[in-house]
């Protein structure tokens, strides 16, 4: 957003210079990025006609000219600009000048030939280019036709005019105007506003509401739109004046309708659009959703497909303009337009920001709509646009505005108490001050008998809603700089991280001990990579909350599986040749209760890791041993012990992106608490990982549920520990953690572990079976166990197996 001096002058007085009031403001929360000093260089530059043109004698690129800048002499100036011809009125920059650039013009020879002075460029000038044509940019800048000889260059160009840049954050949408930034003015310099008298006449002979029908079908992206219409439309020039205030603002001037339409968007920020009357298929426009797959011709004359989700202005056959950005070519105001309908509106500033962003389209309207405008001034809007169109005998305004405006806006309210102002500014700035602050931004103070006050918010102060919002505005307005530094007062809570916090922080410090090293990643995903997961269709996985306005295509969603997130970092650094991979993540994903959303999904904290390459860092003495299963699976173990959960079981099993058969689960009771295997080797592939790679994965609120805190320590033992072995040949399916949980529910009081050391298939085994062999350990805290009470356990042991498992004993 930028602005003129000159403009804000229009409406209030002021002495303080630019960069004061620019500091004045800035230090209000109102923030000036920059200051241009316009015509600053420009001291000897002035207006000149060419009164004759001929080639050089020496140079086929370069022209003599003999100037006429007001003197009683021309002034002979040789140039090698191709666009300049006889009659033509430019900038003269004089023997003497330096211009903005830093060039210093002085007499000199050209090809033998001498030079005066030199025409200038827009860009020689610091003009801002953006406000001009490409044939205004292009070569030497040419004035209008009846611009005086010989007067300043900055006079004719608008350059007599400091232009502040702000830099405005969003909330403060009503600041996106000259009238807001007037109204701020007003509180910061004491000054009264002169807001210009609107006031329209209207030919009673026709009326608005018979020549055109206006609709909202979309009342949740359309709170309001109005409309009016003109007849006897004139299409010319703007005044200069108005042309010189719109390029200063940055905006190029087109024609009278539109340059109105833009002036009045800028002085009370309220976007307009024209539409050409006769180009409206059945002299009606509605506010509705596009059809999927409709044509959306716009004013760059680019076509796009309708997505189904934007907001659309259309007659009754097509859509006349994309709602909030920008018209439609058919629709569009030309020389030949004799009737224009204005349009003012109010739509939702998320939806006018989602579709810009998927359209590719930015303009001075969507900025505005997505900061929030003041839905109460349209129909204001419109009167003042047909104003100063009548002003210029450029139309005749029907009679009447059609509005529709579904649900009026309810005045916002907003309770506050001075001492909890103060408490939280830790000032003591009286109740009647605070109260003479807001008074003077247009909020209406009432006292509610008890100490407090009930404050109406002025309907263009959208961003203010709760008491802290007032207690910005009493702040910025105070004064920052009169806020004395002081300790905050009230009572002070010292704050604690909740168990979650510190059950993440003592995984974390885990995992980096052992070796693996943390990964930060977004919290979204993407279809695509739900595909080579390969995450079946009726997964829960699947139902994943996605993205009304994505900012990447790879973001479209939000995740379900921490899993994808770590390989897709994995393949990154393969694709950079870090090929020893240890990451490992710990971050939340969202499960959604019901699609499309009506509450807050559930968030869960997973882990999760990949690991491939070697083993141990490259080295003489190292080897060339890859990690492997065992190598994660012991992660998983050693995490559990530091954690302090034991006594689960560890079975074969099946998990999102893991081999079907290279697969553990451990697990407690029904609960899958950890899962580790060798990655999916079409997962692999799907993501280009031709390495072994694997991976594993946990649910953190599992893991706290059989966390314990309590470590048990055991005396070394006194007496010594009796080994069995038990060799038994089991069917083929039989899981050796169901052969171990038998075990260990039969071995007695003086059993404590059992290890399995050997599984064998092979020619001495028949087919279907295979050899299972565990060592057991028994012992006494108490006394030296005797061979007799070691077999009475073991004894159990056998009978247990060979009853469950009809299990064969081997000698």
């Amino acid at each position: 957003m930028q602005v003129s001096i000159k403009w804000l002058h229009d409406y209030i007085d002021f002495t303080e210079t630019s960069d004061e009031l620019a500091d004045k403001l800035t230090m209000a929360g109102i923030p000036v990025e920059n200051v241009v000093h316009a015509g600053e260089g420009l001291d000897k530059v002035v207006t000149g006609r060419v009164e004759t043109i001929e080639r050089h004698p020496d140079s086929d690129h370069m022209f003599i000219t003999q100037m006429n800048v007001g003197q009683p002499e021309l002034v002979q100036i040789v140039t090698g600009a191709q666009n300049v011809k006889q009659g033509d009125i430019v900038p003269v920059a004089m023997i003497g000048a330096k211009l903005p650039n830093g060039l210093k013009i002085s007499k000199g020879k050209l090809r033998g030939v001498p030079s005066n002075g030199m025409l200038c460029s827009a860009d020689e000038l610091k003009m801002d280019l953006t406000a001009l044509t490409d044939e205004q940019k292009d070569g030497i800048y040419i004035l209008p036709a009846d611009t005086e000889v010989g007067i300043p260059a900055k006079d004719a160009l608008g350059l007599d005019d400091d232009i502040l840049e702000f830099e405005l954050t969003a909330n403060r949408g009503d600041c996106f105007s000259v009238f807001g930034l007037v109204r701020e003015i007003a509180v910061l310099t004491g000054n009264t506003p002169k807001w210009p008298e609107i006031k329209v006449n209207e030919d009673d002979e026709a009326s608005t509401a018979d020549m055109i029908k206006i609709g909202i079908e979309a009342n949740d992206l359309c709170s309001r739109f109005s409309a009016r219409v003109l007849k006897n439309v004139k299409v010319m020039e703007s005044p200069e004046w108005m042309q010189i205030r719109l390029e200063n603002a940055g905006i190029r001037a087109i024609n009278n309708i539109v340059d109105v339409t833009n002036f009045v968007m800028v002085e009370l920020g309220q976007p307009m659009h024209a539409y050409d009357y006769d180009q409206i298929a059945g002299h009606s426009l509605t506010a509705r959703k596009a059809a999927a797959g409709e044509n959306l011709h716009t004013l760059d004359d680019s076509s796009r497909l309708a997505k189904g989700e934007e907001l659309v202005i259309a007659d009754s056959e097509k859509p006349a303009g994309l709602a909030g950005i920008m018209g439609g070519l058919e629709s569009e105001v030309t020389e030949n337009t004799t009737t224009v309908v204005l349009e003012a509106a109010a739509f939702n500033g998320a939806s006018i920001r989602r579709t810009a962003r998927s359209c590719g389209l930015r303009s001075e309207a969507s900025g505005r709509f997505e900061r929030g405008v003041d839905e109460t001034q349209t129909m204001r809007a419109l009167d003042r646009a047909a104003q100063l169109l009548q002003d210029m005998g450029a139309c005749t305004v029907t009679k009447g505005i059609v509005d529709v405006y579904p649900v009026a806006k309810e005045p916002v309210s907003v309770d506050f108490a001075p001492e909890q102002i103060n408490k939280r500014l830790g000032t003591d700035i009286p109740a009647e001050k605070m109260v003479e602050i807001l008074e003077s931004l247009d909020f209406k103070c009432e006292a509610d008998g008890k100490g407090g006050y009930h404050v109406s918010v002025p309907s263009w102060r959208n961003d203010v809603t709760f008491m802290e919002d007032l207690s910005e505005e009493v702040a910025r307005i105070y004064g920052f700089d009169n806020i004395q530094s002081t300790t905050p007062k009230g009572t002070m809570v010292q704050g604690v991280q909740s168990p979650l916090q510190d059950f993440i922080d003592h995984i974390k410090i885990t995992l980096t001990h052992i070796g693996l090293s943390e990964e930060l990643s977004f919290s979204f995903s993407n279809y695509d990579v739900l595909d080579k997961m390969l995450i079946p269709e009726d997964s829960p996985l699947r139902k994943a909350i996605p993205l009304m306005n994505p900012f990447v295509e790879e973001a479209q969603l939000v995740r379900t599986s921490l899993l994808a997130s770590v390989i897709e970092n994995a393949v990154r650094n393969l694709s950079r040749k870090n090929e020893d991979i240890r990451l490992y993540d710990v971050a939340p994903v969202f499960y959604p209760k019901s699609l499309p959303l009506t509450e807050l999904p559930d968030e869960v904290v997973k882990v999760a890791g990949f690991m491939c390459g070697r083993r141990n860092p490259m080295g003489w003495n190292t080897g060339d041993d890859m990690i492997d299963f065992y190598d994660a699976k012991g992660v998983v173990e050693e995490l559990l012990a530091r954690r302090n959960i034991n006594r689960y079981q560890v079975e074969a099993g099946e998990y999102t992106a893991m081999h079907p058969g290279k697969t553990a689960l451990f697990k407690k009771g029904k609960d899958i608490i950890a899962a580790v295997g060798e990655l999916h080797p079409q997962v692999a592939e799907n993501f280009g990982i031709t390495k072994k790679a694997y991976i594993f994965e946990m649910d953190v609120p599992t893991l706290m549920k059989y966390s314990s805190a309590k470590f048990n320590f055991d005396a070394l033992p006194k007496y010594p520990a009796v080994f069995r072995d038990l060799a038994i040949l089991v069917d083929k399916d039989v899981n050796a953690s169901d052969i171990e949980k038998t075990i260990i529910g039969n071995g007695g009081k003086y059993f404590k572990r059992a290890v399995l050391f050997d599984l064998y298939t092979g020619k001495q085994i028949e087919a279907g079976k295979k050899s299972v062999a565990f060592t057991m350990l028994f012992q006494s805290n108490d006394k030296t166990l005797t061979d007799e009470e070691v077999d009475e356990s073991f004894n159990k042991i056998i009978a247990a197996v060979e009853k469950k498992f009809d299990a064969e004993l081997r000698g």
